[in-house]
């Protein structure tokens, strides 16, 4: 595996946990469809949350360039076919944890998406 790969993994292995101890209960990790991916699928209480993540080596991030009108595309038609696979009925938010640095330094932003 190519070490940005690895970085990638160690990153999405700390959101994971520090969406459980958020209080969160993961349903899927990775779940695909076709070309899409969806990073975490969690409820947080009644709230299914989508949550990207994005992990970086440098301290100095710009969301808007993370989360770009594509992506926000690719999340929500991916969101919306997973409440169709899976039968879903249930109000869908989309978050992003970005991680950073040496440190890994996490970042929460709640409905990410809506800040476009």
């Amino acid at each position: 595996m190519a070490w940005h790969n690895e970085f990638g993994k160690l990153g999405e292995d700390k959101v994971y946990l520090y969406l459980l101890d958020l209080g969160y209960t993961v349903l899927e990790r990775n779940w695909r469809i076709g070309r899409r991916e969806l990073d975490f699928v969690c409820l947080d209480g009644e709230m299914l949350v989508v949550v990207e993540v994005k992990t970086r080596t440098s301290e100095e991030v710009d969301i808007f360039e993370l989360l770009d009108y594509k992506k926000k595309q690719s999340l929500q038609a991916a969101g919306a076919a997973y409440l169709t696979k899976k039968n879903i009925h249930r109000e869908i938010r989309f978050d992003l944890v970005i991680v950073t640095g040496s440190n890994m330094r996490i970042k929460y932003v709640r409905e990410a998406i809506d800040l476009f």
